[in-house]
């Protein structure tokens, strides 16, 4: 499983009727297209940032400019590519503001940077190919 946490400038409530509206199930639970699963993660009640690093949450503080409580946090299964959904996911939940974090960078993406392609030390947001190439290359 692949993860992409998102922190968008609206606030919680309008995050949650997004998400109602656009993707299916809803309490607290979402699924979009075919196996990406979509919760709100809340940093005093479940696990935000119980595994990033202290670097990584200062990268998102500077980038929103506070310290965010609470995410939409994006399952993405290893047995489709993803990176369509994901990209769909950040058009919608960024399109207002705020950035995105996933697994293989340590960048606080906006929505613009996804978009465009942008490379950040030589990886486009969700890279995941990039990323494997860089760390699981063949030793000669």
């Amino acid at each position: 499983m692949r993860t992409v946490f998102m922190f968008p400038v609206v606030d919680r409530a309008e995050t949650v009727a997004c998400l109602d509206q656009h993707l299916a199930g809803g309490d607290g639970s979402w699924t979009f297209a075919e196996r990406v699963y979509v919760v709100i993660d809340d940093e005093e009640t479940g696990c935000l940032f119980r595994d990033w690093e202290p670097d990584e949450v200062a990268l998102l503080e500077a980038a929103l400019g506070h310290h965010p409580t609470w995410a939409v946090q994006v399952d993405i299964s290893g047995r489709i590519d993803g990176t369509a959904e994901v990209c769909d996911l950040a058009a919608l939940l960024l399109r207002r503001g705020g950035v995105a974090f996933d697994d293989y960078s340590k960048h606080a993406w906006t929505l613009q940077e996804i978009e465009s392609g942008a490379e950040i030390e030589g990886l486009r947001f969700f890279d995941f190919r990039a990323y494997y190439e860089r760390h699981h290359r063949p030793t000669a």
